[in-house]
């Protein structure tokens, strides 16, 4: 048998003595909690590539088992190797970026979107607000904040569990009306999201995505979406708490921002704002039962340089805790569907 001890070894998509799964082990980053799912290395040098065009059907199963899975231990530590993981893991990634504008890095891969360092970012599903969206979500860690940071994760699954009968119910019924206003100097251009700047080819858009839309002005367009709050899995069969309410509704900003944003606008020229789907508004008391619920059972991921991170955005919601310092993660989605494929 030829000697490997003097020469690196990396493993090749070839026959091997040793078993696929002899090449990782799982555990848990607490021992209480199964969110996340992490895989690391038994090995030195193994090459996570091949290891994910080998283990498909592991990552479907465990990731729709846990909801998210951490791969650690792999030093992915560059665009390209994060974009190959990426490619293994979702058939395609999503290109459009209009929504949430970011650097792109090139072949879809983007930086976060910008938030303010000193706030918390609200735990969400990823453009659950949209008609499309993606089945996952992966974040590659390039370089941790040197204090906070975290990505918070939080079993969607569990927060519809913890919520009240009556509250689900509610939601159930009337699904989620997300209200945005283009043009009035805060927020994004309708120019920015849309990308373009013919009024007609966004009307266009709205009547294609089942957006509602009146322009108030030449400049200032008025969009509303309803979409549902809870979804089922199409794979686990599960209910799932999906919407972004927290993310729009005025209760769920800080008191400074709130009152800033009152002072400057009426109810209904607020940026954004969120209500029941017909119409009627969602109460401060609801909201922070909702709030609540998610930070009862949000898990802080720490970052090490070299991770990822993959999500099942149907079944994991995500946030990020205020943070100090350089943060520089890699951002890509894919396996896009909408709530009609759904």
């Amino acid at each position: 048998m030829k000697k490997l001890e003097s020469q690196p070894f990396k493993i090749k998509r070839q026959p091997i003595n040793l078993s696929q799964s002899s090449l990782i082990k799982t555990s848990y980053l607490f021992p209480e909690l199964t969110l996340p799912l992490v895989v690391q290395p038994t090995i030195d040098n193994l090459n996570l590539i091949d290891w994910l065009e080998d283990n498909q059907k592991f990552i479907e199963k465990e990731l729709c088992k846990h909801g998210a899975i951490l791969f650690r231990g792999f030093e992915i530590n560059d665009i390209s190797t994060f974009e190959k993981c990426s490619l293994k893991i979702c058939s395609q990634l999503f290109s459009e970026n209009g929504e949430h504008p970011r650097e792109n890095l090139g072949s879809n891969i983007y930086t976060p979107v910008f938030y303010p360092a000193e706030k918390q970012l609200l735990w969400h599903n990823e453009n659950s607000f949209n008609f499309r969206w993606p089945m996952k979500i992966l974040f590659g860690c390039l370089q941790p904040a040197s204090q906070g940071g975290e990505t918070t994760i939080v079993d969607s699954r569990k927060v519809f569990e913890l919520l009240k009968p009556q509250i689900k119910e509610k939601f159930l019924q009337k699904q989620v009306m997300y209200v945005r206003n283009y043009g009035n100097q805060l927020g994004l251009k309708w120019q920015t999201v849309f990308q373009t700047t013919n009024p007609l080819e966004v009307e266009d858009i709205c009547n294609r995505s089942a957006i509602m839309f009146r322009w108030k002005t030449d400049e200032h367009l008025e969009t509303r979406s309803i979409r549902p709050a809870v979804i089922r899995h199409p794979v686990t069969k599960e209910m799932s708490w999906f919407n972004q309410a927290q993310h729009w509704h005025p209760a769920c900003l800080d008191t400074e921002t709130r009152e800033s944003l009152f002072s400057l606008f009426k109810q209904e020229d607020l940026p954004r704002n969120c209500y029941y789907g017909d119409g009627t508004p969602i109460e401060d008391s609801v909201m922070e039962t909702i709030c609540a619920a998610y930070q009862q059972i949000e898990v802080d991921v720490c970052w090490e340089a070299g991770d990822l991170l993959v999500l099942d955005n149907i079944l994991t919601a995500h946030g990020r805790n205020p943070y100090v310092g350089t943060r520089k993660l890699l951002v890509a989605v894919g396996d896009m569907t909408s709530f009609e494929e759904i």
